[in-house]
């Protein structure tokens, strides 16, 4: 994982997969801190984003998405940002997300693939997530692995996620502020509205999202497997230990290069699903 103030990486020599330390953490934190060299392109309601472009002939940009929640715990926001079979019911652009193998107790890899606005080709990512309690606090972030048993597949464009996670802040007993990261790099060359639309439109909108599937979360939970919660106690879990050996990181180059710059934005309304 990339430092925030420098092009330092957590891997030590290219290829290799390293497991995120606590220098990693404290970096991941202080970038969802910093605002230093962001541009505020949304502030309402509670929920601000920003964006720090990076390369704008590739569209590749880092976004930041902060909320403020007055009716949601920090540990029910991390329980929810957690839990793989809740997310498959309240996230509506999901198509398939699993779990592969743990590396450590709060290391696994995971697999997410998910709808593009039309007429974008859809996305998935192969990635190694790692979760810290920070007092009261809470990361969870990840980045882009290749394992040869989950191969790009034909109809989808597999995207890199250099750096991307959550940060829970505690508040108060019912009070919290998650703040969104991410530096993904979607692979191919998107057209601009793609960019905008995802700081101006689709990222408030996940963000609300996430806060009304916590507030359903606990009845839901009572109904399914309720005591289950491997992120929490993780002599529970049940996927098989991946050697570190069988990884290696994802890099943009050895990816087909997608060329969807010149595609119009379709007038399709998107409908909000419960």
């Amino acid at each position: 994982l990339p430092r925030p103030t420098s092009s330092l990486s957590l891997h030590p020599s290219p290829g290799s997969v390293a497991i995120p330390d606590d220098q990693a953490f404290a970096s991941f934190k202080a970038e969802c801190l910093c605002e230093e060299g962001w541009n505020v392109t949304y502030n309402k309601s509670g929920t601000t984003v920003w964006i720090q472009s990076l390369d704008e002939e590739r569209s590749l940009h880092k976004i930041k998405c902060r909320m403020v929640c007055n009716d949601v715990s920090a540990e029910t926001m991390y329980d929810v940002l957690h839990d793989t079979e809740y997310r498959r019911k309240w996230d509506s652009s999901v198509i398939e997300t699993f779990d592969i193998g743990r590396l450590t107790v709060n290391t696994d890899v995971g697999y997410y693939s998910w709808k593009c606005p039309k007429p974008l080709r859809n996305r998935d990512v192969v990635t190694l997530r790692s979760w810290l309690p920070i007092g009261k606090d809470y990361i969870i972030m990840n980045y882009s692995v290749k394992h040869s048993k989950y191969p790009p597949k034909k109809d989808m464009v597999r995207a890199i996620s250099v750096q991307t996670g959550y940060m829970i802040q505690h508040q108060g007993p019912n009070h919290c502020v998650l703040t969104y990261l991410a530096q993904v790099d979607p692979r191919g060359s998107l057209p601009k509205w793609v960019v905008n639309k995802s700081s101006l439109f689709l990222a408030p909108k996940a963000m609300k999202k996430i806060n009304k599937a916590c507030l359903k979360y606990s009845e839901w939970k009572q109904r399914h497997n309720k005591a289950y919660k491997p992120w929490l106690f993780p002599e529970q879990t049940t996927l098989p230990i991946i050697p570190l050996c069988e990884l290696s990181v994802q890099r943009a180059d050895s990816l087909e290069n997608i060329d969807e710059s010149c595609l119009a934005e379709t007038g399709e309304r998107e409908r909000d699903s419960d």
